[in-house]
């Protein structure tokens, strides 16, 4: 009798710690109010900086609560195939985004970008400029990174 019991306490408590199926971020994990731009980083060296950025809310599609969710952006200019900046955040703790639930705005910025001595918005109509495009990954828990969505980055400056 005390094997059995032994038995469905470490059952119950490896089904606790697995939380259920693993979810495909990629199919439940949506992007909502998504907008990209140029942020404004500053002065560098006497020089003014802009960057890629991206800001959006994440929504939990699925019937379970993603713990520990974070998520990565990868930048990379259109002409050119290797990153070119990135930019990581923790969205959630072990409480998790709960199912259907959207979370508050999250913003990402490169760290690398354009500096100039011409105005910000002077930057982006320079004849030398390249555009950029933003790949966002998600990932929680113990899972592996997916991606849920690629964004081209707008020629504006990002709101503040």
């Amino acid at each position: 009798m005390r094997a059995r019991v032994l038995l469905l306490l470490i059952v119950g408590v490896v089904t606790l710690a697995c939380g259920g199926p693993t979810v495909d971020l990629s199919k439940a994990l949506t992007l909502d109010e998504v907008t990209t731009g140029w942020h404004d980083a500053g002065v560098v060296e006497g020089k003014n900086k802009i960057v890629p950025s991206i800001t959006f809310k994440l929504k939990n599609g699925s019937d379970q609560a993603l713990g520990g969710l974070q998520v990565n952006a990868i930048f990379r200019r259109v002409t050119e195939p290797d990153e070119w900046g990135s930019g990581f955040v923790r969205v959630t703790g072990s409480d998790g985004l709960k199912p259907t639930a959207i979370s508050d705005a999250i913003t990402i910025n490169s760290q690398r970008g354009y500096t100039g001595e011409e105005a910000r918005a002077d930057m982006l109509k320079n004849s030398q400029f390249v555009d950029a495009k933003v790949e966002v990954f998600a990932k929680y828990a113990s899972t592996q990174w997916k991606k849920i969505g690629e964004y081209q980055v707008s020629r504006q400056l990002a709101a503040r």
